[in-house]
């Protein structure tokens, strides 16, 4: 048997010192006794260069936290818990990361072996638990010599398939005494600690039938997703050679310089009104790199031809009813796609786009300089855009502030901005942001959330940037709360979607003094009821020297409505908003918006 100074190795030592082979940085995660042994380990590591513990302050957020750092890192994120509730409570993040396809591993406790099946103490069939959220592999250790082939396989499948694997470990099992060498035999299969992804090139067949549809069209437009990142300057060229616009899935925000007076901005319910023109206009579409699910606002079907270029071949024409797939890197699609264009004499299709994203420009900055009650939301998160660093990563939470995000914040070039995208869950935004700080502790964060989400989990991890900010680098992470005492970006889906007035047993969220309480932890802080104080707290908080929460007391009126919305459906909602204590002056704003479109 192998040993850890004069201790025999155990199973625990030898997966901790795996996880390090994998280059493991960190692992995210909250103690408890069905893991104990694992933790010692882990200890134990820390000398070697063993995978740093992060504890948070619940398992959900260890699992959001995991899938935020495969987000930023490209790299797997590796979540722990230990058995029963623990597991449990990784479900959501687990999630997270199988529906915006990021690799995870969630390494689980379990009761001793020999208990399973008695209905012991948090005993909890694991296998099912996860066998949805962890379909490509989730696995139970029960011998030393299936270990180290399991976690690799586990790190393998996360990596191969972008989803979330799961390793299951009885607490005797971690004890175990490691064998000091795999045996040759039956039934004990050797493992590496490595793996490589294939560069996927489309056939020339694809890029030439692609180029022939782009080329026959006279209204060409692009649907850029996150699957175009490293692609600005490819796209770039297309859009000189086609006179062509551009419109951005949410998750693919980050990928383009939203100042290009061919980018319309974020395309969906979300998005904005040149977005919408651009898509209702256009005669040719090109996806590249995006499974948007916004399909209500894609051209409607049978108005434009569409080629799609996906590495993913399983969702070529998920969306919208393509006529071309283009199966591949998209990187190198493009680049063999440019050459076979034609470039267009005719510009008028270029100006008018160019026409609609003005438009947009000055609508947004009339709706950001709107009068408000208290501060307005709009205007606090475009302040943002004249003072984010361009080194800093942004983590956006779900709510409204998605809204003012997708709307409003320019993205420097080059600056990541995460959201948990397909799940839509609360809550995420502070653990993305944290595990964002820990991989690069030299840049500055801004997370931007609203007060139900901030009350759902943000408070909790306020603490973990008080107890961590001192070994940073940059001590900057800076925290925008949206406070309206609102859920309301349910508020207005009621009212859209249900034509419902807001129900406020349902959507009211408690006060809290959020700047108060981040004082209290040792943070800056500063509370704005106006918007004119925004650009002086945005400064403030990048030039603090810990991190910072802004608390935004914003008006929870202000409309978030889709770009252009029909009229029948809006007369109901207007109904519905008239029943509401105070609901006519609701009315007045949303209609004032609409009419501006």
């Amino acid at each position: 048997m192998t040993t850890t100074g004069s201790q025999p190795q155990l199973v625990a030592d030898a997966i901790v010192k795996r996880l390090q082979q994998w280059d493991v940085a960190r692992v995210f995660g909250y103690a408890g006794d069905g893991i104990n042994t694992l933790l010692g380990a882990m200890q134990r590591s820390v000398e070697s260069g063993g995978p740093e513990f992060v504890s948070t302050r619940h398992e959900e957020l260890a699992a959001f936290a995991a899938c935020g750092h495969a987000k930023y890192t490209d790299k797997v994120g590796v979540c722990m818990a230990t058995q029963g509730p623990g597991a449990i409570h990784l479900l959501t993040g687990l999630y997270d990361a199988k529906l915006d396809r990021r690799p995870v591993v969630a390494i689980v406790g379990q009761v001793v072996s020999t208990a399973l099946g008695s209905g012991y103490l948090q005993e909890v069939d694991l296998h099912s638990l996860f066998k949805d959220v962890c379909s490509q592999y989730v696995q139970t250790v029960f011998a030393p010599e299936q270990a180290l082939t399991a976690l690799d396989n586990a790190m393998r499948t996360a990596i191969a398939t972008r989803t979330p694997t799961c390793l299951i470990i009885p607490h005797d099992v971690q004890q175990a005494e490691m064998p000091e060498e795999t045996e040759h035999t039956h039934g004990v299969v050797p493992s590496s600690p490595i793996s490589a992804r294939a560069q996927i090139i489309s056939p020339e067949s694809q890029i030439r039938d692609a180029a022939a549809v782009i080329n026959a069209g006279s209204k060409v437009a692009l649907l850029v997703g996150r699957g175009a990142a490293g692609c600005a300057d490819q796209i770039a060229a297309l859009v000189d050679a086609t006179g062509a616009g551009v419109t951005t899935s949410l998750l693919g925000k980050p990928v383009l310089d939203e100042t290009l007076p061919w980018h319309t901005g974020v395309m969906g319910h979300l998005g904005t009104t040149a977005s919408a023109q651009l898509m209702a206009e256009c005669d040719t579409l090109l996806i590249v790199g995006s499974n948007d699910p916004w399909t209500e606002f894609y051209p409607a079907p049978g108005q434009a031809r569409a080629v799609q270029i996906d590495i993913e071949p399983r969702v070529l024409g998920a969306k919208y009813g393509i006529e071309i797939a283009v199966s591949g890197d998209a990187h190198q699609a493009l680049a063999d796609l440019i050459p076979l264009l034609k470039r267009k004499t005719d510009r008028g299709w270029e100006q008018q786009v160019r026409a609609w994203t003005t438009q947009w420009h000055e609508l947004a900055d009339q709706r950001c300089n709107a009068d408000s009650t208290h501060a307005n939301p709009e205007f606090v998160v475009r302040e943002l855009s004249k003072h984010l660093p361009d080194d800093a990563r942004v983590a956006v939470d779900v709510g409204s502030s998605v809204y003012w995000y997708a709307r409003h914040l320019r993205l420097p070039p080059g600056v990541p901005a995460h959201l948990s995208g397909y799940l839509a869950c609360m809550g995420s935004a502070l653990p993305y942001g944290i595990a964002a700080k820990l991989d690069a502790p030299d840049r500055p964060v801004v997370a931007l959330i609203g007060d139900g989400a901030m009350q759902m989990a943000g408070l909790q991890e306020l603490v973990t940037l008080a107890d961590r900010y001192q070994d940073w680098t940059d001590p900057r992470f800076v925290v925008l709360i949206l406070h309206n005492g609102d859920l309301s970006e349910v508020s207005w889906e009621q009212r859209e979607m249900e034509n419902n007035p807001r129900f406020d047993d349902s959507q009211k969220v408690p006060s809290f003094p959020y700047a108060a309480y981040a004082e209290m932890l040792g943070l800056g802080a500063v509370r704005i009821t106006e918007s004119a104080q925004a650009g002086d707290a945005w400064q403030r908080a990048f030039a603090a020297d810990r991190p910072f929460v802004i608390e935004a007391i914003t008006d929870p009126a202000t409309p978030l409505l889709p770009p252009f919305m029909p009229e029948s459906k809006s007369d109901a909602m207007y109904d519905a908003m008239e029943q509401e204590d105070g609901g006519h002056a609701i009315r007045e704003r949303a209609e004032e918006q609409q009419a501006a479109e």
